[in-house]
């Protein structure tokens, strides 16, 4: 029997589906191709917030948008807090 690949589920907060229904289609799918392909294989691999935002990653959306997540390694589920800028989380 085959093992199940390692990865993260990926769950979405209101707050960022609401800033995914402000972006554009072409933002969306670079979305997606970031939390399926990057975040939820490796979410360790991007930024380490410190300060008031310890505990949180990001990774770049755009110039200014950044995707903040939290990482729940007990559960293996990284939470989607973000998907705009991370300075009013």
């Amino acid at each position: 029997m085959p093992e199940p690949a390692p990865g993260y589920r990926i769950e979405i907060t209101r707050r960022a589906q609401s800033d995914v229904a402000t972006l554009t289609p072409k933002l969306r799918r670079k979305l997606k191709d970031i939390l399926l392909n990057q975040i939820a294989v490796a979410p360790h691999g991007s930024k380490k917030l410190v300060g008031e935002l310890a505990g949180y990653w990001a990774v770049r959306l755009t110039y200014k948008d950044r995707i903040v997540y939290r990482i729940d390694e007990a559960q293996r589920i990284v939470y989607i807090l973000r998907a705009r800028t991370y300075y009013d989380i």
